[in-house]
């Protein structure tokens, strides 16, 4: 399948079709990507997926920040489970209809009932761990500690955030992403989502040891310094209901 048949990157997200299954705002995020070879992670991806490219290269994620206010279809937040904290690390994926998304490797958030409601509802890879989000003026710090036996795994994020900036084609590929992909009993699904453009602001990393990454299953990437750094306040998102991935969106 050629460059031609994938949809371009665009910051403009398409209209969601048919309902909207949740809502949540996503606030105080920091990117952190690395740039690394497509056959070192082709092995993640679900049945029908590839790594989507960006100058011969993909990245990955490693995202923490605070979820708000997450509701059903276009109703309020649900009080206290629906704000929480959470960290991802990410991988960026097109499928064979050339539709562009986002493959979880993992999934840390605070609040127990989110993380065994989303891997029974939809298979994604959601941790239980303990975290902490503390801003002091444009600081922001961001722990998380597994909460599992054996061996800590911790990941220690400090950056400070500077002033907005014009968005780069690599802050665009990243960040304009539609939907996610996900495979569930045997299948392949793609679950679309909508937001405005991410407001993209400078970042410096003012420290960074992590183990999040090495526990999903990228053990070498976060001992180099990330090729992309950035932080936005954050954007409200909706999200469509699940569909098979092998299927193009509707237009």
């Amino acid at each position: 399948m050629g460059d031609t048949d994938v949809e371009p990157v665009s910051s403009a997200a398409p209209e969601l079709t048919g309902s909207v299954m949740m809502n949540q705002s996503w606030r105080d995020l920091t990117f952190l990507h690395w740039a690394v070879a497509p056959e070192d992670v082709a092995h993640r991806m679900p049945p029908g997926v590839r790594p989507d490219t960006l100058d011969g290269v993909t990245y990955v994620g490693l995202i923490p920040f605070r979820m708000v206010g997450a509701g059903i279809a276009r109703g309020v937040g649900v009080p206290w489970f629906g704000s929480f904290l959470e960290t991802n690390v990410r991988l960026y994926s097109v499928d064979d209809t050339g539709r562009r998304g986002i493959v979880f490797l993992s999934l840390d958030a605070d609040r127990a009932a989110v993380v065994v409601g989303a891997r029974a509802m939809f298979g994604l890879p959601y941790r239980w761990a303990r975290m902490h989000y503390r801003a002091s003026g444009d600081v922001h710090s961001y722990d998380a500690r597994l909460r599992h036996p054996g061996r800590p795994t911790e990941s220690h994020v400090v950056v400070r955030a500077g002033s907005r900036r014009q968005r780069t084609e690599l802050d665009n590929f990243v960040t304009a992403r539609w939907g996610l992909h996900v495979r569930w009993w045997g299948r392949t699904l793609y679950i679309p989502n909508r937001h405005e453009v991410w407001p993209v602001h400078a970042a410096e990393v003012l420290a960074l040891d992590d183990g999040l990454m090495a526990s999903a299953g990228l053990p070498d990437v976060a001992t180099r310094p990330p090729d992309h750094v950035a932080f936005s306040p954050g954007v409200h998102t909706e999200f469509g209901f699940p569909g098979d991935a092998s299927r193009p969106r509707r237009s």
